[in-house]
């Protein structure tokens, strides 16, 4: 891979983190009229009709009419359910269950899981230079975050259900990230996300019809900010943001891209601070700078590095058959 298609595969991670990263905000004015199950399956069911057309031309023009074999079937619904279903549904409810500083810390497990998934169901090793990377990504959230110790209550009863939820959402998005890369060898990035859409939308859509029906009904009286809304998570968080992250995922170690995933928490911040006119301290920015070093070490460093043993490992091949010669 070239230097520029590493400084290309950074800035796609960092538009897709700032996508997700905003994504908090949009809930917040979405759900000041809809319930925490349609704000999730509204936007997703858009996005999935968005894909098809896509897909079928892509699949037009590449002439593939690939019909799914019974592994495959199996993986897709394995991503849509302890995937794409674990995340976002547990994601909705755990919040409204627990502590926001519970749920910030929590969501530093993201990329620590995973990097144990990828360990255990792609065999990617863990380098010293990740470790690295990921320390200075926990310790540039923690700052930034202004996660206060004191009020953190995980033992706390009353906050248990909720602090199980987002933990459970965390493993979801961490399964998704290693398992599609499976799919990956064999589908485009646009595919697995249509088909993992498929298994969402046929599971939770029946539910936030049973949960949510006054949501459905009192559609047509929704303001035009809480459209606007739904209209953005469809269209940049679960269209464009999955499909460009799939994409560079293709190209990366699970566990590189996944630590890009730190850049959330962050984005989060500053959309916040944008949008919603939080303060925005010396510590936030301190912490942001932490956070883009590490994905900068995993995504360009860590590649140059390796080019560059490739490259000392050909030589070497090629003295070797001079010299035999």
């Amino acid at each position: 891979m070239s230097q520029h298609s590493r400084y290309r595969d950074w800035g796609l991670l960092l538009l897709c983190n700032f996508i997700w990263g905003g994504q908090f905000v949009i809930y917040k004015i979405v759900e000041r009229e809809v319930g925490p199950v349609f704000a999730v399956v509204f936007p997703i069911t858009i996005a999935m009709l968005l894909l098809i057309p896509i897909v079928y031309r892509e699949r037009r023009r590449k002439n593939t009419n690939k019909v799914l074999s019974l592994r495959d079937l199996g993986q897709f619904l394995l991503i849509g359910v302890l995937g794409q279903v674990v995340a976002q549904f547990f994601t909705s409810w755990g919040v409204r269950s627990t502590l926001a500083s519970n749920a910030a810390l929590l969501g530093l497990a993201l990329p620590i899981l995973t990097a144990l998934m990828a360990y255990l169901f792609l065999a990617e090793r863990m380098t010293r230079l990740r470790w690295i990377s990921f320390v200075l990504a926990a310790l540039g959230v923690l700052e930034c975050s202004g996660v206060r110790w004191g009020d953190l209550a995980f033992r706390d009863s009353k906050y248990l259900l909720g602090n199980s939820m987002i933990f459970l959402s965390v493993a979801g998005s961490a399964f998704y990230n290693v398992y599609s890369k499976r799919l990956l060898l064999r589908y485009s990035p646009l595919q697995v996300v249509l088909y993992s859409y498929y298994v969402f939308v046929g599971l939770m859509l029946p539910v936030a019809i049973y949960a949510e029906p006054q949501t459905f009904r009192n559609m047509l009286n929704l303001g035009v900010g809480i459209w606007l809304g739904l209209i953005l998570l469809a269209v940049f968080v679960y269209f464009l943001a999955m499909v460009i992250f799939l994409s560079v995922l293709s190209r990366l170690d699970a566990t590189q891209a996944a630590l890009s995933n730190y850049l959330i928490p962050l984005f989060g911040v500053l959309t916040a601070a944008v949008v919603l006119h939080e303060r925005l301290t010396k510590f936030m920015v301190i912490g942001g700078v932490l956070v883009l070093v590490s994905t900068l070490l995993v995504t360009v460093y860590e590649g140059r590095e390796q080019s560059r043993t490739e490259s000392k490992i050909r030589a070497a091949g090629k003295s070797i058959k001079i010299t035999s010669i």
